[in-house]
């Protein structure tokens, strides 16, 4: 079920990534949108390959903590950017947190499973 959350999750962030790059283009002056469509351009397919490929319950954890750091960080800017306030306090430290606890996260599902077919 995890699994096909980060993949819905990777759609959406990557679809949200497209928005604002379109929209950045558009703008005169936007640091948010671009650093919105970066984040979502570079997290939103690491999402995709964890959700379809992910065999582990620490990587499926791992892409949880991804997912909810990248919304987070995401929303914060696009609150900032069209509302002019904060998504909550330290909601974009939080969510950047959160994106580099679940690439560590990641290396450690990586380095510390097992190979496969071994027992």
């Amino acid at each position: 079920m995890l699994m096909r959350l980060l993949v819905g999750l990777a759609g959406l962030i990557g679809a949200c990534g497209v928005a604002a790059a379109a929209a950045a283009s558009h703008a005169a002056e936007s640091r948010n949108l671009a650093a919105i469509a970066a984040i979502a351009l570079a997290h939103g397919p690491a999402l995709l390959a964890i959700g379809l490929a992910g065999r582990s319950r620490p990587l499926a954890l791992a892409g949880a903590l991804l997912g909810l750091g990248t919304v987070l960080f995401c929303a914060d800017l696009a609150m900032r950017e069209f509302g002019g306030q904060a998504l909550f306090p330290g909601a974009a430290p939080f969510g950047g947190g959160a994106m580099m606890l679940g690439w560590l996260a990641i290396a450690a599902a990586g380095l510390l499973s097992r190979p496969v077919g071994s027992k």
